[in-house]
């Protein structure tokens, strides 16, 4: 009986390990060099690499792996079905419809400068086989995985590119209400006011060329080219001074020389509903991660059905590690810190040692 009963267990196990092969069996891309899961994703490689060399600059965490990432959420957030069920199109979210419809979506106001990125990336879809509405998602997963300290982010093909424009106002203004930016994402795909702060870590690798064209490229936090939690750190020290002009719509007052701030991050930072899980994220790059993760995932295939898309993340590659530790910038304390979570206090941090820090705008390609 003991006998039967371990044979038994052995064929299971035979059993097992001939399906998980077959579940796992990777198949060869038509180039001879690369292997995939999925034979659809084996396009990608040659994309990757192409736009590694000769849009980011060799792998670098710079403008256009910002802006290419920008180019993402203006994209997919261009959904709405509350329009659509006025009987209007609501769009078709991440279906590349900002790119293929330039010259209409580009003159919305809150697109003001994604043409800059749109025409950089044309000549990179017009050289290979994949839709404008595949490209600009896995083109923004891709940079991001320059940046020390990033995720892995989640990439998916199939999209069909987009038959009309999205609607206009679908992208928020850094001049909306806190009221109306957790309206408009609950619109576009029931994100949670927890899954909007998480959605904009995107922040910490970003700057802004147009809030302020007096000063392009001033960036949100002091360390633009790392996926850090500083972001979170210093959108809730209290502003004394505007980087450039000041007076400028969606601007107000940040802590540093050379960084601006948002009125929507200054507001989203310290309202109820987001303060303490915006506050949550300081000196909590594990969090970061994996919240910015799940958030990029849902945002990325708005408008499709994921489980007619192509699973084609193992194409991404992995991060740097981290680079930086959480820290108060140089020249402020604690007692720069405007507290408004109200259940955990700030945590402690260093601060850093030196002259007051002042920040250099993010460098053009």
């Amino acid at each position: 009986m003991a006998f039967k009963t371990l044979a038994s267990l052995v064929s299971v196990l035979a059993a097992l390990q001939v399906t998980y092969g077959a579940l796992t069996r990777r198949v060869t891309c038509p180039d001879g060099v690369n292997t995939a899961t999925n034979a659809a994703c084996c396009v990608l490689f040659a994309v990757r690499d192409d736009i590694q060399q000769n849009l980011f600059d060799g792998g670098e965490c710079g403008e256009e792996v910002h802006e290419s990432l920008r180019l993402t959420f203006h994209d997919a957030i261009g959904i709405s079905p509350s329009i659509a069920s006025r009987g209007q199109f609501g769009g078709g979210g991440a279906d590349g419809s900002i790119a293929l419809f330039e010259s209409i979506e580009t003159n919305f106001h809150a697109n003001l400068g994604v043409d800059e990125i749109i025409d950089e990336q044309r000549p990179f879809i017009q050289r290979h086989n994949i839709t404008t509405a595949d490209f600009i998602q896995f083109a923004g997963a891709i940079g991001v995985s320059n940046c020390p300290g990033a995720p892995q982010l989640d990439v998916f093909i199939g999209r069909p590119d987009a038959l009309m424009p999205a609607p206009d106002l679908t992208v928020p203004e850094p001049f909306d209400t806190v009221d109306s930016i957790l309206a408009r994402f609950a619109d576009a795909g029931d994100f949670t006011p927890a899954e909007v702060v998480a959605l904009l870590a995107s922040h910490t690798i970003a700057a802004a060329d147009h809030v302020d064209p007096s000063i392009p490229g001033t960036p949100f936090d002091s360390t633009p080219e790392l996926f850090d939690t500083q972001f979170f750190i210093e959108t809730q020290l209290r502003g004394t001074l505007f980087p450039g002009t000041g007076g400028n719509q969606g601007e107000v007052e940040s802590p540093l020389r050379g960084e601006i701030r948002l009125q929507s991050d200054s507001e989203l930072a310290r309202d109820s509903r987001t303060a303490c899980e915006w506050q949550s994220f300081v000196n909590n790059q594990a969090k970061i991660q994996s919240a910015f993760k799940a958030a990029f995932r849902k945002m990325t295939v708005l408008g499709h059905d994921i489980n007619s898309l192509v699973d084609c993340s193992e194409l991404v590659p992995t991060p740097p590690a981290p680079a930086s530790s959480a820290h108060l910038p140089a020249g402020l304390t604690h007692n720069d810190v405007e507290q408004a979570c109200a259940t955990a206090p700030f945590p402690t941090l260093p601060t850093d040692p030196g002259p007051a820090t002042s920040v250099a705008p993010v460098p053009p390609s």
